[in-house]
């Protein structure tokens, strides 16, 4: 009996991506500019400011989101971090995550709207969404080389995608959670589809789009030591050099510093989330 054909996938996929660096090579290189302007910017702009001072702003910026205990945690935290050595790989980590998460949000939370509203977008949305959650992070990084070159711009990209579901899918979440009553309200008092969004669905469903944003920022922090494989800087940079030398005392040391880090981001986002939904409620 003969054998079925094998179907070649892997030709054809190698051929879309030329097709795509040929065809949108200069838009490939105008996102990669793009990218790498931000990050550096970002980078020289928290790096012109000295490490205590700056230590200090993001204890007040915790205090003012969340409280005292976590702004002295934030202050303690970054003064370790600076200590060890380790002050200026954060920030481009920083900034990498930081880009990241914006570009998630930006994109994430208006198809997280339109899903919310339509039926068919959310059918087709969801499956999607299951294959970038479900796809193993590394094969990201395979298509993002091609099209941008070795550095932080590959890095931005696989994170980006590996961590935008979160927030797509709570944001549909929370806004189909509303309750029906209110939404037959505003339209008995004759509202448009744009005001029940922006007056009453979306800032009822904020604290579950602000978890959304914080897992986004949780997996997109999980992401720093593989993006550190594709040349993008930071303590993922660290962490990988200090496996690939076999250096257990530095790869625990910029361990500990990616943990300091992701506790705050996520202490000060959850309680974000926590005075919005205070707001709702009084």
């Amino acid at each position: 009996m003969d054998k079925i054909p094998r179907i070649p996938l892997a030709s054809w996929i190698d051929q879309l991506l030329d097709w795509l660096i040929d065809t949108f090579g200069t838009v490939f290189d105008g996102i990669t500019a793009f990218l790498e302007g931000t990050v550096d910017g970002i980078v020289n702009g928290l790096g012109f400011i000295p490490s205590i001072i700056l230590a200090l702003l993001f204890g007040l910026i915790a205090w003012w989101v969340a409280n005292k205990k976590i702004a002295l945690f934030s202050l303690i935290g970054f003064l370790i971090i600076d200590y060890l050595g380790y002050w200026d790989p954060m920030l481009q980590m920083l900034a990498l995550v930081v880009t990241a998460v914006v570009i998630s949000i930006i994109i994430g939370i208006p198809i997280g709207i339109w899903a919310s509203q339509k039926g068919t977008v959310r059918k087709i949305v969801t499956p999607i969404l299951d294959f970038m959650q479900t796809m193993p992070a590394f094969v990201y990084l395979l298509p993002a080389i091609f099209f941008f070159n070795i550095g932080v711009v590959p890095g931005i990209v696989a994170s980006v995608i590996f961590s935008m579901p979160p927030t797509i899918r709570l944001t549909t979440l929370g806004i189909r959670q509303v309750p029906e009553d209110l939404i037959e309200a505003t339209e008995a008092f004759g509202s448009t589809t744009g005001q029940k969004l922006m007056k009453v669905q979306i800032p009822l469903a904020m604290p579950t789009i602000m978890a959304g944003i914080n897992q986004s920022i949780m997996l997109a922090l999980s992401m720093v030591v593989i993006a550190s494989m594709v040349g993008a800087p930071g303590l993922g940079e660290e962490v990988y050099r200090a496996v690939t030398q076999l250096k257990t005392g530095v790869g625990v040391e910029a361990g500990l510093a990616i943990v300091i880090v992701a506790i705050i981001l996520d202490r000060i986002t959850q309680h974000a989330g926590k005075q919005k939904q205070g707001g709702n409620e009084s």
